[in-house]
């Protein structure tokens, strides 16, 4: 029986680093192959001084390796990454392009992930989205394109500045399966970005065309709240497939969720579906289901637009919980992750993912 690269994911994924984390939370693991019944596969520290702290580190991976069914050789290489280049910045003005939206090479699907306003969870069904589809064996990339307010690289579990050898293309980091990108990873924690029009179209001209992504099933790009800057470029300049517009129940959300759905219909930009987010919470004492933020609204919606109603996520702790320590909630197990894992084959089977 092959060695499924997921099963190997899974028992580095239990090799603890010493200041917390593991090779896969902390994303440490590059060039991963799996070859008949050969594991090969790199650890990346941020520093050659980190280099020799993890040495005990990647003899443990290889022992826990090798005990895995199937497996008879392992091959783990540790090596340390510099910082990126100096000459990369990030917020330049727009190049000219091409008439018309234009591909990405590598890349079969595009989907948006949009909101009508801010605080109904849009970036934490982006992340988890992502792992869930990758979970169903897609070849996944995320970009956080919320430029004022990236929060990706917190959720994802990624810390690390990217790489970029010649100052102008960007490695990308992955976790959980997912190639992700974000400018929150270019930035310090708590530097704000205060950009016009302009950077912020350069910007995001930049993550889209200069990111290395490779060969993705599907992109999905988490957009910033409300109809600005950041929506116009993306449609106008890139060949989306979708997008998809997340909205909690009650009708405040929805009054800006049709604001959403509007401003991609002017852009010619296909709207898959509808999620209705934060539906439902279960009291983890009772049991008692209760309706927060209302239920149903979101459906009844999508119905009386005609578009597709794609499914309801539930308003659990720990979501939360996940997000803040870099772990999607969707790369566990439990009906949270399979809520995900629901959504995740719905799109798959509809052909949209």
């Amino acid at each position: 029986m092959p060695i499924a690269r997921e099963s190997v994911l899974a028992v580095l994924d239990r090799i603890p680093l010493p200041d917390g984390g593991t090779l896969v939370s902390r994303d440490l693991i590059r060039a991963l192959t799996v070859e008949g019944d050969a594991v090969r596969f790199v650890i990346e520290a941020p520093s050659a001084e980190a280099a020799r702290a993890l040495e005990p580190v990647r003899a443990e991976a290889e022992r826990a390796l090798r005990a895995l069914p199937g497996v008879a050789g392992v091959q783990a290489v540790m090596t340390a990454h510099g910082p990126a280049a100096p000459s990369l910045k990030i917020g330049q003005h727009p190049t000219p392009q091409a008439a018309g939206p234009q591909p990405i090479a590598g890349i079969d699907r595009i989907i948006a992930i949009g909101s009508g306003k801010g605080g109904v969870g849009k970036s934490t069904v982006s992340s988890n989205l992502a792992v869930a589809l990758a979970r169903q064996g897609r070849k996944v990339g995320l970009l956080d394109a919320d430029i004022y307010g990236p929060s990706q690289a917190r959720m994802m579990g990624v810390n690390r500045r990217p790489a970029s050898p010649d100052g102008k293309t960007i490695l990308p980091p992955s976790a959980h399966g997912v190639t992700m990108m974000s400018l929150g990873l270019m930035l310090k924690e708590d530097e704000a970005v205060i950009w016009r029009g302009p950077m912020l179209m350069g910007a995001l001209q930049q993550l889209l065309g200069q990111v290395a992504w490779g060969e993705l099933d599907v992109l999905l790009v988490d957009l910033p709240p409300g109809t600005g800057d950041i929506q116009l470029t993306l449609c106008q300049r890139t060949q989306v497939t979708g997008a998809i517009v997340v909205s909690t129940p009650q009708d405040v959300a929805l009054l800006d969720a049709r604001k959403a759905l509007d401003m991609f219909r002017k852009l010619k930009t296909p709207v898959l579906g509808l999620i209705e987010n934060m539906s439902s919470y279960v009291c983890p004492n009772c049991g008692h289901e209760a309706h927060i933020f209302g239920h149903g609204g979101v459906a009844e919606e999508a119905r009386r637009l005609d578009v597709p109603f794609l499914g309801e996520l539930p308003l659990d702790l720990s979501i939360r919980l996940a997000g803040d320590e870099g772990r999607p909630v969707a790369a566990g197990e439990g009906p949270i992750a399979e809520a995900y894992a629901d959504l995740a084959r719905r799109l798959v089977a509809g052909g949209m993912a």
